[in-house]
Order: C-alpha cells, then structure tokens, then sequence
C-alpha cells in the first residue's frame, strides 16, 4: 500500500452526481472524505481540519477554484491539490497551476484515472517530505531555494513555489549531471506511466526557467538534451 491509511481528502464539488459518486468510490479505497459544495464551505472545513489532499472543482459558488487554491496555498504550502476543470485551453491551465494547483484532470475523466492521481499525489506528498529532510536549503547561481517552506529567493525577487514545481526541481537536483528524461519525471514525481502523452513537464520547466534563469531562452541551470530530456547544473 503506498499510501497512510485513513488519508483524509477534502472533495469540493458542487455538481450533486459526480460528488456523489466520488465521494463513494474514494471511501471504497480507505479515504476519509469530507465534501464541500462551495468554495466557502470548503474554506471553512480546511480551516477547521486537517486534510492529506483536496480535491477541487475550478467553477464553485461564492469562492471559484482558483481563489480557493490561492488561500489554501497561504496557509499550507505543501498540501497537495489535484483541481478538476471543464476547460481545455492552456491558458486555465496555467493559471490553475499559478493559483496552486499541483495537478489536474479536465471532465470527463475516467475513475480508475483520478484514483490513480490520488495515490501518485500521496505518495509523492511522503516522498518530498522524506527528501526535503536531508538537504532542506539549496543554494545554485544567485538563486536559493528552501524546499521545507517552498520559498525562494532570485537575484529579483522572493516568492513561493507549488509543490509540484518544488518537487520537479528536487527531482532534477537530486539527479545533477543526469539526463532526466520526461518519462522519468513522469513515473517519480506525477507517479503516472511514462507512456502518457502529455505536455506538462514541460510547462513545469517553462516555468522554473522564468523564475530562476537570467535568460529562460537560453538556460545555465536546467537544460535541455533534444528528444532525450532535461538536465540540471548547477555551476559549482
């Protein structure tokens, strides 16, 4: 078994059906769940409970998605979020990662595929917290990263990573001087098969360029290997 048992979920979901029926097949696995039908009632419960993992709808009453993800974020830098959006394009993508989000699903989406992203995001949520225990400050170029409290500091600015951003960069520094492949990536830090054919680590490495690198087109730290992957160096 990968995960804790009894993990307890917080499911934000106004659509009555698929609420129900997540609500049920997640406690069939061993989860706790709670439900919110709202964003402010999914406010009040993560701020009154402890949670291991939210799983949230992006079009909420009251509080939409994305200002949810936002305020958790404040509060809990690490708790995985797995966000479930109707839209397509890149651009909510993006900006449900920018609000926090660690991953998602676009509806309609296959049960057997969420409950897969749950364990993958629990496991990964015990495997960070592992590694971030043996070397929690990394210090690389003009950049310092702290992966206990996700901030960063760059020669321009101080802000907060995702979880998920944190967790690729660890991955890449752990493995320095290494090609990392996306399926690497893909199977130790989404916990998905390497086979799924998805652009998302590279959106994760678009972004980590724009944060640490003086020039994202053409990177020092987290390069590039054509057709083959990624590889971190660190200059020292």
């Amino acid at each position: 078994m990968v995960r804790a048992p009894e993990s307890r979920i917080l499911l934000v979901e106004d659509e009555e059906s698929l609420a129900v029926g997540l609500q049920f097949n997640l406690q069939q696995e061993g989860y706790v769940v709670e439900r919110a039908v709202d964003g402010r009632e999914a406010l009040t419960l993560f701020a009154a409970q402890e949670f291991d993992l939210i799983i949230l709808d992006l079009m909420l009453p009251y509080v939409d998605g994305y200002e949810v993800a936002r305020e958790v974020r404040a509060v809990s830098p690490q708790l995985p979020i797995l966000m479930l959006t109707a839209r397509t394009t890149a651009k909510d993508r993006i900006q449900g990662l920018e609000a926090g989000a660690d991953d998602y699903l676009t509806k309609p989406f296959h049960l057997k595929e969420l409950l897969l992203r749950v364990q993958g995001m629990l496991k990964r949520k015990q495997w960070y917290q592992d590694v971030t225990q043996q070397e929690p400050v990394v210090r690389f170029g003009e950049n310092t990263v702290n992966f206990a409290t996700l901030r960063a500091q760059t020669r321009k600015e101080e802000f907060q990573l995702t979880a998920r951003e944190a967790m690729v960069l660890k991955y890449l520094i752990e493995h320095e001087g290494r090609v990392v492949s996306r399926k690497e990536l893909l199977e130790n830090v989404w916990q998905v098969e390497g086979t799924v054919q998805t652009r998302t680590v590279d959106a994760f490495i678009a972004r980590l360029r724009k944060y640490f690198e003086a020039d994202p087109k053409h990177p020092e730290f987290i390069t590039s290997v054509r057709e083959v992957g990624y590889q971190f160096l660190s200059g020292a």
